[in-house]
């Protein structure tokens, strides 16, 4: 793209997801602008952190019509792509944001993914199934949970001694690169 890329980014708790992209903007090493978050709840963490660090926040409740009030809440925003970060409803595809919807997953994908993996069930998981290996996966999001094409993964080891906790921190240090990696490819794609 000749322009920054317009976030539309959806988030379900603390926002730190946003405020890294945020701070990358901030340090021009990711050529976008957040144009929306989008939030579940008012009371929400995030909404106040990403207020008060100046991002234009909309609140849309669940419910029968949230998905035509998001679809509007980013078509009025001109978002170019939007960013799942962190959020934890289902987020309606459809034609209109087909190949335009990235998701950042805690997790080496296909494994540890799906509905109801998120955070530390899914760090939790990990470090049940004994694996050696985790890792973020940063895709593209179709109308499945946790599934649509692989863009981009980090790795990391699982640590002797770890648990979700200093699983979750190591993952979290990869997202914060692989997130705004993956989008800077994205908009290389773009004519």
């Amino acid at each position: 793209m000749t322009r920054p890329v317009r976030l539309g980014t959806l988030i379900s708790g603390g926002g730190r997801t946003v405020l890294n992209l945020a701070d990358r903007i901030e340090a021009g090493s990711l050529d976008a602008t957040i144009a929306v978050v989008i939030a579940h709840k008012p009371d929400l963490p995030g909404v106040e952190r990403c207020r008060a660090r100046g991002l234009p926040v909309v609140v849309i409740p669940t419910g029968p019509a949230c998905n035509d009030e998001i679809d509007a809440a980013l078509a009025a925003a001109n978002v170019d792509l939007v960013v799942l970060a962190g959020y934890l409803r289902h987020f309606r595809v459809g034609r209109r944001w087909a190949g335009r919807t990235i998701n950042i997953h805690p997790a080496l994908l296909p494994k540890f993914g799906g509905k109801g993996m998120y955070g530390d069930k899914v760090h939790a998981a990990v470090l049940a199934a004994g694996e050696r290996e985790s890792g973020c996966t940063v895709h593209l999001v179709d109308e499945i949970y946790d599934h649509g094409a692989v863009l981009l993964q980090r790795r990391c080891p699982v640590e002797p001694g770890d648990d979700v906790h200093t699983l979750a921190a190591r993952v979290f240090e990869l997202e914060k690169s692989a997130l705004p990696d993956a989008l800077a490819a994205w908009a290389r794609t773009i004519v």
